[in-house]
């Protein structure tokens, strides 16, 4: 396989976290969570709606989506939610393996 169609195949597996983070709403609520009051806690939908300016649902969609790429998890306090940001190798690997791609890309493009 060549170097292009490989490279190709690896953005292709990356899509849906790259589409994750590339929203500019998925990014503040990200940017909510990193907000050092709430590390060890999380948020909840209503506290993510009051700092993002979104609707709940939208909220609540937005969430699903970093969740299914494992960006974000929650925890139940009795009845409540709180979301907060995973820290798992698995996206630092990701966000490695990108970078390389990138710099693949340069490359190639230095070339022609």
């Amino acid at each position: 396989m060549s170097e292009l169609v490989k490279l190709k195949h690896e953005f292709e597996k990356s899509s849906d976290f790259l589409v994750a983070l590339g929203d500019q709403k998925r990014q503040a609520i990200i940017l909510a969570l990193l907000d050092k009051q709430v590390v060890h806690r999380g948020l909840r939908v209503n506290e993510l709606t009051e700092v993002t300016g979104l609707s709940r649902p939208a909220v609540s969609h937005h969430l699903k989506i970093l969740k299914a790429v494992n960006l974000i998890d929650f925890h139940h306090e009795g009845t409540k939610n709180y979301y907060y940001l995973t820290h798992r190798p698995q996206q630092i690997e990701q966000l490695e393996q990108l970078l390389t791609h990138v710099r693949t890309i340069m490359a190639c493009n230095q070339e022609l």
